[in-house]
C-alpha cells in the first residue's frame, strides 16, 4: 500500500482581506495560505507519506513575486525531503507565452531531488519506499500546445469550434496516458488540473484566467486507474462516489478560503492509501481561515443600531472575516450608526471587516409596479396614497381635488 498526499490550489499570493504582519512584512492572508501548507507537511511527516501530489496552481498569478516564491519553495522541500514530490502546471503557473517558463519550472531546471514537474502530457514510473507506481500528469491545457499538429484554418472556426476539439483531443490524450500505464502492473494515478462536467463549482470562476475547457467524466473514470488526483476546483468532492469498479475521481479542493463565495467549504487535502484495485482515501480537514456574513433585518423599527449589535453579540467571530448585510428602510437606515456597528466588530477580535452593506428597500417605488418616469403625476400621487394606507374611499375624493387644482395650474 502506497500512502499518497494529494493536494491543489495553494493560490499563495492572495491577499484579499488581509492587512501587513510586521513580523514577516507579508500579508496575513498570505501567511494564512502558508500555514496550511506548514499543517499539512507536519500530518505528511507524522504518517510517513510515500508521495505527494500537488495538482496544480501554486500561486494566484502567472508572474509571482520572488518573495511568494521562496515562501512556497520551502514548504516543497520540506514534503521533498519526505517523499517524491509531484508538482503539476494549472493555469495559474502557465507563462503569458507559451515559449516561456513556467512558475515553477525552476525545479525542473535545476533538478531539485525528489520533485518532478508535470509540464508535459507524460505517464512515467516513480519509485517510493513502498514501491514504484505509475503516475500520468495532464497539465492545464491550452490551445498552443493542444492543438500544434492540427490542420485547420482558425478564421473559419468559431470559438465554440475551437473549444470543442479542444475537448477531444485532451480526452484523446487522457486515453492514450491510460493505454501507457495499462502496461504496467502497479497503482496507477492519473493528475490533471482541468474542469470536468458536472463537478461543482466555486471562486475559481472569479479568478480563471482564460476560457475553460471540461472533460466528460467518463473520459477520465476509467478502471485503468487506482485514483484520480485532480485540482482546478476549489471545492472538495469526489465525483464517483458510490460508483462501483470505478476509481475515485477527486478535486482536493482549496487549501485556505478564497473569498465569500467559500464561506460554507470545509478546506484541507486528500490522504490516500493507493494500492492496485483496492484503493481507499479520506479528506483531511484544514481549519481554514473562517468567513462570516451576517445578515440583519432591521426594517419598520426604531432602533436599528441596537438590533445590528445584538446581533454581533450573539455570533462567534473571533478571527474570522466578517460582512454585515443590514435589510433596511429609509427610515431606519437614518437612525444606523456604522461607525458603533463597526467598533463592535472590531471589539469581536475579527480578523478583518469585509464590509457593511446596507439594503435600502424603498416601500413608495416598490408599490409602483414600474418605475416612477411611466407615471403621469395624478398616478404618482394615487400609488403615493396607496403606499400608506389611505381608504380607496377617500382616495377617489382627495384625486378629484388634485386633478381640479392641476387643471387650475394649467
Amino acid at each position: 500500500m502506497i500512502k499518497l498526499l494529494h493536494f491543489a490550489d495553494v493560490h499563495i499570493g492572495m491577499e484579499n482581506y488581509g492587512r501587513p504582519d510586521p513580523k514577516t512584512g507579508l500579508s496575513s492572508r498570505v501567511i494564512d495560505f502558508l500555514r496550511r501548507m506548514d499543517e499539512m507537511v507536519e500530518y505528511a511527516r507524522e504518517n510517513n507519506v510515500d508521495i505527494a501530489i500537488f495538482a496544480g496552481d501554486a500561486f494566484k498569478n502567472r508572474n509571482p513575486n520572488p518573495t511568494f516564491q521562496r515562501e512556497f519553495a520551502w514548504r516543497i522541500l520540506d514534503l521533498a525531503a519526505l517523499c517524491p514530490v509531484i508538482l503539476l502546471v494549472g493555469n495559474h503557473d502557465l507563462p503569458i507565452n507559451v515559449k516561456k517558463a513556467s512558475s515553477i519550472e525552476i525545479y525542473e531546471t535545476l533538478k531539485v531531488e525528489n520533485v518532478y514537474v508535470g509540464s508535459r502530457y507524460e505517464c512515467f514510473e516513480v519509485p517510493t519506499k513502498s514501491g514504484p507506481l505509475q503516475v500520468a500528469t495532464a497539465p492545464y491545457p491550452i490551445r498552443a500546445r493542444l492543438l500544434e499538429d492540427e490542420d485547420f484554418v482558425s478564421q473559419r472556426n468559431t470559438i465554440n469550434d475551437i473549444d470543442t476539439l479542444m475537448q477531444q483531443k485532451l480526452e484523446l490524450i487522457i486515453r492514450d496516458l491510460g493505454h501507457q500505464a495499462d502496461q504496467y502492473d502497479m497503482p496507477r494515478v492519473l493528475t490533471g488540473h482541468f474542469s470536468v462536467l458536472g463537478a461543482l463549482y466555486g471562486s475559481e470562476r472569479q479568478i480563471m484566467l482564460g476560457r475553460d475547457i471540461a472533460v466528460t467524466l467518463s473520459n477520465i473514470a476509467d478502471p485503468v486507474w487506482d485514483y484520480v488526483a485532480l485540482g482546478h476546483i476549489h471545492t472538495f468532492q469526489d465525483l464517483t462516489r458510490n460508483r462501483q469498479n470505478l476509481p475515485p475521481v477527486v478535486y482536493s479542493g482549496s487549501l485556505e478560503r478564497i473569498d465569500f463565495s467559500e464561506e460554507g467549504d470545509t478546506k484541507g487535502f486528500v490522504w490516500v492509501e493507493l494500492e492496485r484495485g483496492n484503493t481507499s482515501y479520506q479528506f483531511i480537514p484544514l481549519k481554514a481561515r473562517p468567513f462570516l456574513t451576517l445578515r440583519v433585518d432591521v426594517r419598520r423599527t426604531s432602533t436599528p443600531t441596537e438590533i445590528v449589535l445584538d446581533a454581533i453579540q450573539k455570533h462567534e467571530m473571533s478571527d474570522a472575516v466578517v460582512r454585515v448585510i443590514i435589510q433596511t428602510d429609509p427610515e431606519a437606515d437614518h437612525l444606523l450608526n456604522l461607525s458603533a456597528i463597526e467598533q463592535a466588530l472590531k471589539a469581536r477580535h475579527v480578523s478583518a471587516i469585509a464590509s457593511i452593506q446596507r439594503k435600502i428597500e424603498h416601500p413608495i417605488r416598490a408599490r409602483l409596479g414600474t418605475t416612477p418616469e411611466g407615471l403621469s403625476p395624478l398616478e404618482l400621487l394615487e400609488r403615493y396614497f396607496e403606499s400608506r394606507d389611505v381608504p380607496r374611499e377617500r382616495i377617489t375624493h382627495l384625486l378629484t381635488y388634485a386633478e381640479a387644482l392641476m387643471n387650475q395650474t394649467d
